[in-house]
């Protein structure tokens, strides 16, 4: 398994397309981020790739920025951004949610509906009622702010959140950028980027499961 750092402006299929061609053999990963997300990604290569269920359910932790005054009609810098000019009178007002809660998938997702990723259908100008689903934010923190209306939280939160929808609960603001930090015990700063699978199921104990 490698622990790969996706840039900006690439999808994560590129991210495995790319190590596919350079390792010469079957790759998939283990939890997608959006282009405009950086940091950690799972990649399994070779007969590891039947591992993924495994580790896709793990918890994920990620760093966030919110612009405040603004909305966003994907919730994201790629989406048609609205000035609002609304700032929150507190810092009481900047707390996100955490806990349980129902999400709706965002059309620009790439979850996928009926065979094919939202986030296609979207860019066929396509809208259609997206499934909801419970998730838990374990954990966000406000860590920073400015005058010019971008605040930086980090957020632990279970499988299948979507941050950005988090960040819109704050009703004017939208997430100018999403870095992945880590997925369970996996960090994106942790200097061994290759680890073997027998490494990988002394870490996560299903993975030792699902090896027998």
């Amino acid at each position: 398994m490698l622990l790969c750092d996706k840039p900006a402006g690439i999808t994560s299929h590129d991210v495995v397309a790319a190590l596919r061609r350079e390792r010469e053999c079957k790759a998939g990963h283990a939890g997608t981020l959006d282009p405009f997300a950086t940091g950690l990604l799972l990649v399994l290569l070779g007969n590891a790739t039947r591992l993924s269920r495994f580790l896709t359910e793990l918890p994920k932790t990620y760093e966030a920025t919110a612009k405040v005054g603004w909305r966003s009609s994907t919730g994201d810098p790629e989406g048609e951004l609205t000035r609002t000019g609304r700032i929150p009178s507190s810092l009481a007002a900047l707390e996100l949610p955490t806990g349980r809660m129902r999400q709706r998938t965002p059309m620009t997702s790439a979850a996928r509906v009926g065979g094919e990723r939202l986030y296609r259908k979207a860019h066929r100008g396509e809208s259609i009622e997206t499934p909801e689903r419970e998730v838990e934010i374990y954990r966000a923190e406000l860590r920073g702010g400015n005058h010019l209306g971008y605040f930086s939280y980090e957020i632990e939160c279970s499988a299948g959140t979507y941050v950005r929808t988090l960040i819109e609960t704050l009703e004017d603001a939208y997430c100018v950028e999403l870095r992945r930090t880590a997925i369970g015990p996996f960090s994106v700063y942790q200097e061994n980027r290759e680890l073997s699978l027998e490494r990988v199921a002394e870490l996560v104990p299903a993975v030792a499961e699902g090896l027998r």
